[in-house]
């Protein structure tokens, strides 16, 4: 299986059980979980661990753990996804830090190595991000990667209407 390479700080790997409480930190944190409408319970957290390694199984990628060279302590997970998109299936890079860990430039980091990822290994002409329309931070770890928005849609999630903008960046 071909991994996106490591980056200066740092390495990716796929998640497993072993995760689930690195995970719980990141998840079940109520700020970092605020675009997913509040934290997750452990049976959620769960559900998303084993999406993630359904994912590798079906179509060779998903979000993979990110690890800190420095320290290595899984401090997020970033990678690429299919997300539905109105009536389409895109390829979404996606990311999701500790909050400890925000503002030092870990995401972009990420998403940029994904985003070679996606059109050097899987030769994808385009790469998006479906970024909650109050999630400003996530939007701007977007920009920093090329990425314009080009489209708007509400999702609804866990009982609620969420408006999204969708990122693009082309090859």
């Amino acid at each position: 299986m071909n991994m996106i390479p490591d980056t200066k700080h740092l390495h990716f790997r796929e998640l497993r059980q072993s995760d689930f409480a690195a995970l719980c930190r990141i998840l079940q944190d109520e700020e970092t979980m605020y675009a997913y409408n509040g934290a997750f319970d452990d049976a959620m957290v769960q559900d998303w661990l084993d999406r993630q390694i359904g994912r590798y199984q079906q179509y060779g990628f998903g979000l993979w753990a990110m690890i800190l060279k420095e320290t290595g302590d899984l401090i997020g997970q970033c990678g690429l996804t299919m997300q539905p998109w109105k009536d389409r299936e895109l390829l979404e890079i996606g990311y999701l830090l500790r909050r400890d860990c925000w503002h030092m430039g870990f995401a972009t980091e990420a998403a940029l190595a994904c985003q070679a990822y996606a059109f050097e290994v899987m030769g994808a002409d385009a790469v998006y991000s479906i970024i909650r329309d109050n999630n400003l931070p996530s939007q701007r770890v977007a920009l920093r990667g090329g990425m314009q928005p080009i489209d708007t849609w509400t999702k609804h999630y866990r009982g609620v209407d969420m408006p999204h903008i969708l990122f693009e960046v082309k090859k």
